[in-house]
């Protein structure tokens, strides 16, 4: 008999419960493993703990920004295949911009369709290990 591959493991780093519920609906239908914090100052601890195969990180969260979040991420090694989609209410171009510059895989604006996002998580973890993400979704 054939194993089941392994589901993947996703992290949800966001404050508000209503978006938490929506990505909890979503993640649990498309049966992957994750669980969620809800303080900014948790993030990176719970990252180097539980090497997710993706984070889904809010821009704003107390204590500190997803965009702190992202770049301290991106600054360790060891976390170098860890993804990364953050999302924001403030979903301008330059919002987007600064997100994947500080090393985001992707950025989606709040409120989001369910279709949306989880097209967009499939993409990043169906890009495998070592895969190209960035561009697939047309930088301008």
């Amino acid at each position: 008999m054939v194993e089941p591959k392994l589901r993947h493991r996703v992290l949800i780093v966001e404050d508000e419960d209503n978006i938490a519920l929506a990505l909890d609906y979503v993640l649990t239908r498309e049966g992957y493993a994750h669980e969620r914090i809800a303080n900014g100052a948790e993030a990176v601890p719970k990252i180097r703990d539980s090497a997710p195969d993706l984070v889904l990180l809010d821009v704003m969260l107390p204590e500190v920004s997803g965009y702190e979040i992202c770049q301290t991420v991106r600054m360790d090694p060891a976390l170098k295949d860890v993804k990364i989609l953050m999302m924001t209410a403030r979903g301008s171009t330059m919002e987007r911009r600064k997100g994947l510059a500080l090393g985001a895989d992707g950025f989606i604006a709040k409120p989001f369709e369910l279709k949306e996002l989880r097209d967009e998580v499939r993409r990043l973890l169906d890009t495998g290990a070592g895969g190209e993400a960035a561009g697939a979704d047309g930088d301008a």
